[in-house]
């Protein structure tokens, strides 16, 4: 059979690729075509276009890179109908993929989604959108399959896949680790400052400002796949502060706390049971509109599933060198690193287990086969 993926972001690219693994291993024959990246390319099948050359973030860059992304859509329908895929598999990055889809089911193709779109932060009505144009959907935080619920459309929970793709990982020994790069023996906090250019250049800054207030440990960027490592070294002074290049998860696995931009790392961090401060900062027209749509109490995945705050939240104005401070030290403290350690415990049982790609892809290949 034939699968169209549509991803972005580099999340996506490790979503899809887990998924498109799990859909060979049901169907040995499968021909897949897909936007993605590094980690969906290893695998198999087409990449039509790269998830780096549509990283736009904000409603301002969106607006003044409009032209391009219209662009890239009409694009994505002309080669979906051209290859006649068997269905259309759309992977979050619901501005460009929600525009595609009603496309899609239109133009007769089966259309399934995998990983919702935060409708639940925002814009709920766009769920009637999501019924008439999503044949299926698979979401992956528990509390989406009640949000649909309300809205009559019934959709599937299949787990988190950030569970396999951190099950999966041989284990990384801190000693070895930080021989490889060159690090010395003293702990380390990781910082996180995102994947996109202007992200980075939001938070980083503030970040590597409380290094010299931390001097038994040493500070080590995760930096993005999607970045070279020269558009770094602007932010990066002191001696202190180590980078390393697409190794986000080995430097989580032997951190001791870690600064993270809100995302899908914020989760990820959890899953590595490594307490941690939640930062973001936006371009204050993007942030000031985002704060008139956005409903939700919390911006962390992790507050959002626990519905209470494990984590705090640094968000735009509170996102401070002296606030920043506070908070590091204080999860750098052993009684408060042992509450979060039981909430993480506590977040993992509510995602559900593993084996979301291989639940999503028996469902995908088992309604195409019927």
């Amino acid at each position: 059979m034939k699968y169209y993926i549509v991803a972005g972001e580099a999340s996506g690219d490790l979503h899809g690729s887990n998924l498109m693994k799990a859909i060979v291993k049901e169907d040995p024959t499968a021909d897949i075509r897909f936007w993605g990246g590094d980690l969906m390319q290893e695998v198999g099948g087409t990449l039509v276009m790269h998830y780096k050359e549509r990283a736009f973030m904000g409603f301002i860059e969106i607006i003044m890179n409009l032209r391009k992304i219209l662009g890239m859509i009409s694009f994505c329908k002309k080669d979906i109908a051209e290859f006649q895929p068997d269905v259309v598999i759309f992977i979050d990055n619901s501005g460009f993929n929600l525009r595609v889809a009603k496309w899609a089911k239109a133009a007769g193709f089966r259309t399934n989604y995998y990983i919702s779109p935060q409708v639940w932060a925002s814009r709920a009505s766009r769920v009637q959108k999501i019924k008439r144009d999503v044949d299926a959907m698979y979401v992956i935080l528990p509390f989406e399959k009640d949000f649909y619920k309300k809205y009559d459309y019934d959709v599937h929970f299949v787990g988190h896949p950030l569970l396999d793709a951190i099950a999966d990982r041989k284990p990384v020994d801190d000693t070895q680790f930080k021989k490889a790069h060159g690090l010395d023996e003293r702990p380390i906090i990781a910082l996180l400052p995102g994947s996109r250019k202007q992200e980075i250049t939001k938070m980083l800054s503030v970040m590597l400002s409380v290094v010299n207030d931390f001097p038994a440990y040493q500070f080590v960027i995760a930096g993005a796949p999607s970045q070279e490592k020269s558009f770094y070294d602007q932010f990066i002074s002191d001696k202190n502060v180590q980078f390393i290049s697409n190794k986000t998860y080995d430097i989580l696995s032997v951190a001791t706390a870690a600064l993270v931009t809100s995302g899908t790392a914020t989760l990820e961090t959890a899953l590595y049971k490594i307490p941690q401060v939640v930062c973001y900062k936006a371009n204050n027209i993007s942030y000031q509109i985002a704060k008139r749509i956005i409903t939700l109490e919390y911006i962390s995945l992790v507050n959002l599933i626990m519905d209470r705050e494990v984590v705090k939240e640094l968000i735009q104005h509170d996102f401070t060198t002296k606030n920043l401070k506070k908070e590091l030290t204080r999860i750098l403290d052993d009684n408060e690193r042992t509450q979060l350690f039981e909430d993480y415990y506590d977040l993992e049982q509510k995602l559900g287990g593993k084996g979301a790609s291989r639940n999503a892809a028996k469902l995908i290949c088992g309604a195409i086969e019927k």
